[in-house]
């Protein structure tokens, strides 16, 4: 009796709106701030005598990382790049909760001072799941876009372009919808302009990675880096690397001329 007594109690505060379930864009509205509290890429987290341990295991890859995978050209001086693009689609996360993000980029592994980046990030929480386009140089933490609603499928194109080693400039298309943002950027940390990347990352938020989701596969078509003297760079040959956590490898990496994937394993 007591219990059905509470069921009919909080039945009839739902019903007068004393206890009112939040709504999706409440819901949202939540999200953001969590992001505004601090979501933030790093610079590759290379972990200790993973060439070694590759090698050992006989793996072609030549670096594990706690929190990226990819490909990065890191064998380039500086002042050598000035613009990184890629084309994926949009993946579906599974699992309860945890977060991904695909994006492109300049600087932040050799060079970890500055990066110019772009991406998508793709969060899975209690099943519902959310994505979220932004840009970011690094060390400031990123901003949303908004004016571009992003599903599952949607083709997205990713550009970051450096007019200077303290401006640039981060551009997404949705392909899918025709939906363009662009934003001018500017920074007091220059960047070396040595590293281009196309990552899969598992970024941090409030000072701790993310719980890292399944994201299936990212596969990065019409990967290529410009250099400053107008030569383009594909990712074939660059090194690869994969993300390793407690222990265990999380992700597979491969590339082609114009490509690379990113698979979770």
């Amino acid at each position: 009796m007591k219990f059905s007594l509470a069921l009919a109690t909080v039945a009839a505060l739902l019903a007068t709106g004393v206890i009112a379930v939040p709504t999706s864009s409440e819901r949202a509205a939540s999200r953001l701030e969590r992001r505004r509290a601090g979501r933030q890429s790093q610079p590759n987290n290379r972990l200790v005598n993973s060439s070694l341990e590759a090698a050992a295991a006989g793996v072609s890859h030549v670096e594990y990382s706690s929190n990226w995978a990819g490909a990065v050209w890191d064998s380039y001086p500086s002042g050598t790049f000035k613009s990184v693009t890629g084309t994926f689609t949009v993946p579906t996360p599974t699992g309860s909760s945890g977060s991904a993000s695909a994006w492109v980029g300049i600087d932040g592994d050799t060079c970890g001072t500055a990066i110019l980046q772009t991406g998508i990030d793709f969060t899975i929480s209690n099943g519902a799941v959310s994505y979220d386009a932004w840009y970011e140089w690094y060390p400031d933490y990123a901003y949303d876009f908004s004016g571009i609603p992003i599903k599952a499928g949607d083709v997205i194109n990713l550009t970051v372009t450096a007019s200077s080693t303290k401006a640039g400039t981060a551009v997404i298309i949705n392909k899918t919808t025709g939906k363009t943002v662009s934003k001018s950027l500017t920074s007091s940390s220059a960047l070396c302009q040595e590293n281009a990347e196309w990552i899969v990352e598992d970024y941090e938020e409030g000072s701790s990675l993310v719980p890292f989701a399944d994201f299936g596969t990212v596969t990065f078509t019409g990967a290529s880096a410009t250099t400053n003297s107008g030569t383009s760079v594909g990712p074939s040959g660059s090194t690869l690397i994969d993300i390793q956590q407690s222990g265990n490898i999380l992700t597979s990496v491969s590339t082609t001329s114009s490509g690379v994937t990113v698979s979770y394993v």
